[in-house]
């Protein structure tokens, strides 16, 4: 059954004052990187890549049981325009996959891909620009099931974490492969097609960049400076969260240089075609009518303060009693929250994977009960002594 949590001001207060001292220590733990290359893999637009080449990063090792079936894994999916490093941060990695943690190396295979077009995996910026194919959120989740299956020989999941487009990669995965996991947390998204606001942004960035003449349909020889000048202001706006810009930002002129910075670093590290693909992803994503198909435990959280996807509009309080197993979560605005990224600041939302992860938890086994040992009665026979004459 579906029920909604309310998480209480004063309760996360102090959760924030311990996750924030796990965050501040510490640096990037212990992990490996690699590559799959899923050959002649197909998109829902027919169009097929000889090979396509899934990045990912892995802490931890896989525990197997007798038959062979992983299970300790747990799979986190980044946002748009993330990759799976993003999560060694400390607000999420000084947090949970630290010795004693939620996710502690030690206990999970912890498994974060770069999606495709994302990162080190196949995008249009390798080579092929406009002649990559046209990916979308199904062939997202279906490479990273392949990842999963075929390259890292994971046959099922623990739990499946995503944030905002991993969020949404989340329901997909639930919907398509519904015995792959035992739990999925989608954090920062709704399952339902994306419109109002939140397509907006998306087409004025989407359109700033097409019409862009610098752009070239995709042939530029240097980056189309402003339409990635416009796509970065958009991008801000939609991560936003209002107090923390307050506070970090309290007069005009800290603002400006806020701006002018922010802009410069974006410049330097986004690609118009990467970006392009990225957001049309989402373009024929709507997960809401096959949510019913979704057997694992879900625990839903987003936030109060998330201009993406902003609670006012009811949707997950219309969505969610379509999941047969799940929870639904708000976050509230508060001085520690972090607009739509408070997905990545685990601090602010821990208990609930706890509460996942022990919800989800196999059955220990049978205790071996040790047979009691059995007492035998011992006869004794009592004989009367003969007589010395007897028999004479």
């Amino acid at each position: 059954m579906f029920r909604q949590i309310a998480v209480l001001t004063a309760a996360l207060g102090l959760l924030l004052s311990a996750g924030a001292s796990q965050a501040a220590v510490g640096s990037e733990p212990p992990h490996q990187e690699g590559d799959y290359v899923i050959p002649f893999f197909k998109f829902g637009t027919g169009e097929v890549m000889e090979k396509l080449r899934m990045h990912y990063t892995t802490l931890g090792a896989p525990i197997r049981d007798k038959k062979g079936h992983v299970t300790n894994a747990v799979l986190v999916v980044h946002g748009t325009g993330g990759t799976g490093r993003q999560f060694l941060r400390p607000q999420f990695a000084n947090v949970l996959m630290v010795p004693g943690g939620l996710l502690d190396p030690a206990k999970y295979y912890i498994i974060l891909p770069d999606g495709i077009g994302h990162g080190k995996s196949s995008k249009p910026s390798d080579g092929l620009r406009t002649r990559f194919p046209h990916y979308d959120y199904d062939d997202m989740v279906e490479a990273e099931y392949r990842l999963l299956t075929e390259g890292l020989k994971v046959d099922h999941l623990r739990v499946m974490m995503g944030t905002s487009l991993g969020c949404m990669n989340a329901f997909v995965m639930g919907e398509t492969h519904p015995d792959f996991m035992d739990g999925l947390m989608p954090m920062a998204c709704e399952p339902s097609a994306l419109a109002g606001r939140n397509r907006l942004w998306r087409k004025f960035l989407i359109d700033a960049i097409l019409a862009d003449p610098d752009w070239d349909e995709g042939n530029y020889q240097s980056e189309p400076q402003g339409a990635l000048r416009e796509a970065a202001a958009l991008l801000s706006i939609a991560g936003s969260a209002p107090i923390q810009m307050q506070k970090s930002m309290p007069t005009r002129a800290e603002v400006d240089a806020y701006a002018e910075d922010y802009v410069a670093d974006e410049l330097a590290s986004l690609d118009a075609n990467d970006l392009l693909y990225q957001v049309s992803a989402s373009r024929n994503y709507d997960a809401s009518a096959g949510l019913s198909k979704i057997t694992a435990k879900v625990m839903w959280v987003n936030s109060a303060d998330d201009f993406v996807n902003p609670p006012s509009l009811g949707l997950s309080e219309r969505f969610a009693p379509m999941i047969r197993n799940g929870s639904y979560v708000l976050i509230p605005e508060s001085e520690m929250s972090h607009g739509h990224s408070s997905h990545t600041w685990a601090m602010l939302w821990q208990d609930k994977l706890k509460e996942l992860l022990e919800a989800t938890a196999p059955p220990p086994p049978p205790a071996v009960v040790k047979a009691k040992p059995v007492k035998r009665r011992v006869r004794v026979r009592h004989e009367t002594p003969e007589s010395p004459d007897a028999g004479h």
